[in-house]
């Protein structure tokens, strides 16, 4: 061991500092190594953004959905319970409009209609009012009259709402039906 040690001492230290420089760098094989590790690291990122981007706008697509159906039947239900009677469609019917006899005079007789995939609504002698707005097409629109005799009357309403779709992308297409219920308020 002495031996090996004495022959190390005699190397020139210029020659031991060459050999130590040498092994400072990476070789090709290290190098293509680290590259393809960086490669699949930054591919799995970009996935997983690009999932998590198309996730949130379906999100959006469900929720505004949602919303405006919601607020569609709460506007609904809302004029039928302040309504005095169902004007249309007759007791024991169904049809593609609706039409109530409300309490206030300035607002009478309020009236629903599908028309171009909007839902319309118009109070009085007032103009139409869009309760739907450009991103969703409504289809399907139905009121059915469930009154009886000696009740106040009660309608149930029923419709479907679809987001438009003009990228035809997946995450963009949502469709969802609508169905509720009132009785009138005063008898």
């Amino acid at each position: 061991m002495k031996r090996i040690y004495r022959q190390l001492n005699k190397i020139p230290k210029k020659l031991k500092s060459y050999k130590l420089q040498a092994n400072k760098g990476f070789t090709l094989i290290e190098l293509l190594l680290y590259v393809s590790i960086a490669s699949i690291i930054l591919l799995i990122t970009s996935l997983f953004l690009s999932t998590l981007l198309q996730s949130r706008i379906k999100n959006q697509t469900i929720a505004e959905v949602e919303q405006q159906g919601l607020q569609v039947m709460q506007i609904i239900t809302q004029t039928a319970r302040n309504a005095e009677v169902i004007l249309d469609p007759a007791v024991g019917e169904s049809a593609n409009e609706l039409k109530f006899d409300v309490i206030d005079v300035t607002k009478d007789p309020a009236y629903f209609e599908l028309s171009n995939g909007v839902l319309l609504m118009t109070e009085g002698t007032g103009s139409p009012i869009a309760l739907t707005n450009s991103r969703v097409n409504m289809s399907g629109f139905s009121a059915s009259n469930l009154s009886r005799v000696s009740t106040p009357g009660t309608i149930r309403i029923q419709f479907t709402l679809t987001h438009i779709n003009h990228a035809g992308r997946n995450e963009y297409s949502f469709t969802k039906t609508f169905i509720g219920s009132a009785t009138l308020r005063q008898p």
